[in-house]
């Protein structure tokens, strides 16, 4: 439950929802036009190429999912989900988070589509991560999931049921502050182009220098399982 969770990485989420929202932007403004932070519409790109036999960009496209999914696999890899345990596992995937970012806008200044690969799976390393930390109660790469489960809580709470409004305001937090960034993102890729990664660059590597440093003064504690939520 959100509740359970300390609030210093609850806020961590928004600023990484926050990040993701900029990246996102700046690889759809790009030469790629692509998004990178969720896979939806990306697949439904994909079943329209494997209609037109546009073998090019069926094979970029899906080399795209692919490379979010890597970075989910490699998420799991890294920190894994038996138990929510605090330690440097998760300032090292942002580390690895970072590195990607910064790949891939060395790849973006080459005009090389490879630079969009390394920023779908920094996005998917991000959101698998914070997924495993928050027992998959928030997603901050992309707002469909977060927007339904809204949606039925504002239901619910019209309908004069409980639901837990610390949970709601944070998704809607969460919601705000990936807008958020997207707009500053469009406002800087508009201006500088893909120096506008510098943002989410700086903000992955303060996240991971802070929860190092939060870590290291920290007693490694366990989440029940029983207290956590599936969405």
């Amino acid at each position: 439950m959100i509740t359970k969770l300390p609030r210093w990485i609850l806020w961590g989420g928004a600023v990484l929802a926050f990040s993701a929202g900029c990246v996102n932007t700046a690889a759809l403004m790009g030469f790629a036009n692509l998004s990178v932070s969720h896979v939806t519409g990306n697949v439904s790109l994909f079943a329209a190429a494997i209609a037109y036999l546009d073998t090019r960009s069926i094979l970029y496209i899906g080399a795209l999912l692919l490379s979010f999914l890597a970075g989910a696999i490699l998420s799991g890899f890294i920190i894994g989900q038996v138990s929510l345990k605090l330690g440097s596992r998760y300032g090292r995937a942002l580390y690895i988070e970072a590195a990607l970012l910064l790949i891939s806008y060395w790849l973006y200044q080459q005009h090389d589509y490879l630079g969009q690969l390394a920023a779908a799976m920094a996005c998917g390393l991000q959101n698998a991560m914070v997924a495993t930390y928050s027992g998959a109660v928030i997603r901050t790469t992309h707002l469909t999931g977060l927007t339904s489960d809204m949606g039925a809580a504002i239901g619910n709470w019209l309908a004069g049921r409980p639901i837990s409004k610390p949970t709601l305001g944070f998704q809607a937090i969460i919601w705000y502050c990936f807008c958020g960034g997207s707009t500053v993102g469009a406002f800087l890729f508009a201006k500088v182009g893909y120096e506008a990664l510098f943002v989410p660059i700086a903000i992955v590597l303060t996240a991971a220098f802070l929860y190092n440093h939060a870590s290291d003064h920290l007693p490694e504690k366990r989440v029940p399982k029983h207290e956590r939520h599936s969405s």
